[in-house]
């Protein structure tokens, strides 16, 4: 079966960085589009970041500029460095992959940024 885990969310203060990994089993994450997305309480979850399996990756406005995603296909795994952390960062990151018109998430990382 295709599993994606996050790892490394946790609590930081403002202007810090963390950096979140998702590990992919069960399928080459290299051939895959993979997302981040977010979702605070009472907002609904939206996308962060987009990395494609090939060209240029994307990502919100409210994340221009302090945010990269990245792939290491070594280690089938995807990440999020989350630079110039603010409190509206804070929400639940969730991985995401498209396999063959599929959509797959992993069980999503919790960050908290304090002000």
């Amino acid at each position: 079966q295709v599993r994606l885990v996050e790892s490394g969310g946790g609590l930081v203060q403002a202007g810090g960085s963390l950096r979140l990994s998702c590990a992919a089993s069960g399928t080459i994450f290299s051939r895959h589009v993979v997302g981040w997305y977010r979702q605070a309480p009472a907002n609904k979850r939206e996308l962060v970041a987009v990395i494609p399996n090939s060209g240029s990756v994307d990502y919100a406005d409210s994340v221009k500029g302090r945010f990269t995603i990245s792939r290491d296909n070594a280690k089938n795994t995807v990440y999020l460095q989350m630079n110039s952390l603010k409190p509206e960062d804070t929400a639940v990151y969730f991985c995401y992959a498209n396999i063959a018109g599929l959509g797959f998430w992993g069980q999503g990382t919790q960050v908290t940024v304090s002000s």
